[in-house]
């Protein structure tokens, strides 16, 4: 862990840091990246994990649309820009190991690419996995093909 991560654990609250070296301090993985983790704001539902390097975070501060990077297309992933269900930041958090961002985020509609409001419906017990939910919307009317 970082002297700077291991500071902030005795800081009192109120204490601030610069945006610039907090994201130096992160802990990024080899390929410069982080997971952040999407929940409603006002609800507390957990809609789905994705990645962000430092760009991406930096654009979603800026803009308060959320920015990810797609791992499988190697470019950025602006939430919605495909199928309309847009997030956007009501508050960014980065956990006290500085490994793991926690996005508290207005989304519009459904958060997951089959239609699900969340990407967690794959409810798995010792003996099998269930689909726990219905899309809200058709993935086909979300991509406007079939994927």
């Amino acid at each position: 862990m970082s002297g700077l991560f291991h500071d902030l654990e005795r800081s009192s609250s109120g204490a601030r840091v610069a945006i610039g070296d907090l994201l130096t301090a992160a802990r990024w993985n080899v390929d410069g990246l982080i997971p952040a983790i999407a929940q409603q704001h006002d609800s507390g539902e957990v809609l789905m994990l994705a990645w962000m390097n430092r760009a991406a975070l930096e654009e979603t501060l800026a803009t308060g649309r959320v920015c990810y990077w797609s791992r499988s297309r190697q470019a950025f992933w602006r939430k919605g820009e495909t199928s309309g269900q847009q997030q956007h930041l009501v508050e960014a958090r980065l956990d006290c190991d500085g490994d793991t961002l926690l996005l508290k985020v207005d989304q519009s509609g459904p958060a997951c690419h089959t239609g699900r409001r969340h990407c967690f419906y794959l409810r798995l017990t010792p003996e099998s996995c269930e689909v726990d939910s219905e899309p809200l919307i058709s993935p086909d009317t979300l991509y406007g093909h079939k994927r």
